[in-house]
Parts: structure tokens; C-alpha cells; sequence
């Protein structure tokens, strides 16, 4: 019967790109290690471009052009994954909030130089 379908088995390049997505999507919706994440995805989603829709076709037409060989799903997932790099996970993400309680706690913790008499 085959269940679960597929049967591609846990090694590979398809493997290791489930992992990726699973794994990086989650922590990219909830904003943690977002950066991190987003940097992997993007890296994932331009490998799969070049791989499996530039490398495929016969013309230099197709090569160049996104719309022509169907890869244009998978530069917009890079390009967007690449904006997340820089922009990071928000101000809700679960980044924000822990740096925010770093940032608070640095803040209480020091307290200030006080002079000293010569």
C-alpha cells in the first residue's frame, strides 16, 4: 500500500529541503531566530530556482526569463525571505519581545557612575 506516499525516503537534497521549510517556517511565523531562518529560506528557495527550473530548460530565452521556465513562484519566496533578512521578525515577534525584556533588564542592572571625591 505504500503509506506514507511518496517514497522517497529520509535522505537527500528533498529531505533536507523539507526540513528547511518546515522548521524555518515555523520559526519565521512566530518571529524566532527569524533572521536566521529567513537567511536558510531564502539560500533554499534560490538553490531550487537554479536547480530544478533554470537548469532544466534547453534555451537561453527560458534560462533568462522566470515567467517562460516557471520559477518566478520561487524568486518571489527568495526575494521575500531576503526583504525578512534585513527587516527581521516584527515588533510581536517572540525576537522582539526578548530583546526587548534583555534590553529592559540591562537597563535596571546598571546603575549609574557615581562621582567619587578627591
Amino acid at each position: 500500500m505504500g503509506f506514507p506516499g511518496g517514497g522517497h525516503g529520509m535522505d537527500g537534497l528533498a529531505f533536507v529541503a523539507g526540513f528547511i521549510e518546515l522548521i524555518g517556517g515555523f520559526l519565521i511565523a512566530f518571529g524566532f531566530l527569524t533572521r536566521i531562518a529567513a537567511f536558510l529560506a531564502s539560500g533554499e528557495m534560490a538553490v531550487a530556482y537554479f536547480m530544478f527550473y533554470v537548469g532544466v530548460v534547453p534555451s537561453l530565452e527560458e534560462k533568462f526569463f522566470p515567467i517562460m521556465n516557471g520559477g518566478e513562484l520561487a524568486l518571489v519566496y527568495c526575494f521575500v525571505f531576503f526583504f525578512i533578512i534585513f527587516y527581521g521578525g516584527g515588533r510581536w515577534s517572540i525576537d522582539a519581545l526578548w530583546g526587548k525584556d534583555r534590553h529592559a533588564q540591562m537597563a535596571t542592572s546598571s546603575s549609574p557612575m557615581e562621582p567619587t571625591g578627591i
